[in-house]
Parts: C-alpha cells; sequence; structure tokens
C-alpha cells in the first residue's frame, strides 16, 4: 500500500478527528479512504447515468419486460 501525507488546516484536522470518533472509523486514513471510494463510486454512477442517458431509446419498459427479466435471472441461478 501507497502512502499519501496530507496537510490540512486545524479546523479541518478537528472535524477528521470528530467524524473518526464519532463513526466508528480506527484511523483518519480508514476515513479518507472512505471518503475516496465514495467519490469514485459517485463518478462510475455519473458516467452510467450519462451512458444511458445518451444512449438511443429503447422500447418502454412495461409488466412484460419485467417478466422476462425475472425469468431470465432464475434459468441463471439455477445454472
Amino acid at each position: 500500500m501507497s502512502t499519501m501525507n496530507i496537510s490540512l488546516p486545524d479546523n479541518l484536522k478537528t472535524f477528521v478527528d470528530q467524524q473518526v470518533s464519532e463513526r466508528g472509523y480506527g484511523t483518519s486514513s480508514e476515513y479518507v479512504r472512505e471518503l475516496i471510494r465514495r467519490d469514485r463510486d459517485r463518478e462510475q454512477l455519473r458516467d452510467l447515468l450519462m451512458d444511458g442517458a445518451s444512449s438511443p431509446p429503447t422500447e418502454p419498459i412495461d409488466d412484460r419486460y419485467f417478466e422476462n427479466l425475472r425469468d431470465r435471472m432464475q434459468s441463471r441461478s439455477k445454472a
């Protein structure tokens, strides 16, 4: 694992220390890693949403679509 050192103003360090103790993180590094993971996940979700928004229209989703989807998932779980 690589190491990265960051400098924070006192008020941000105090905030991080409070979050660590109140949220049950073991260290400030765990807290920062969690923030970075959430940011990465948010970026990935945004990319997926943008891809979906720019994709060509498809047929409307109706009850039959969901029935077919359930059937496909049940078939996969049996395999």
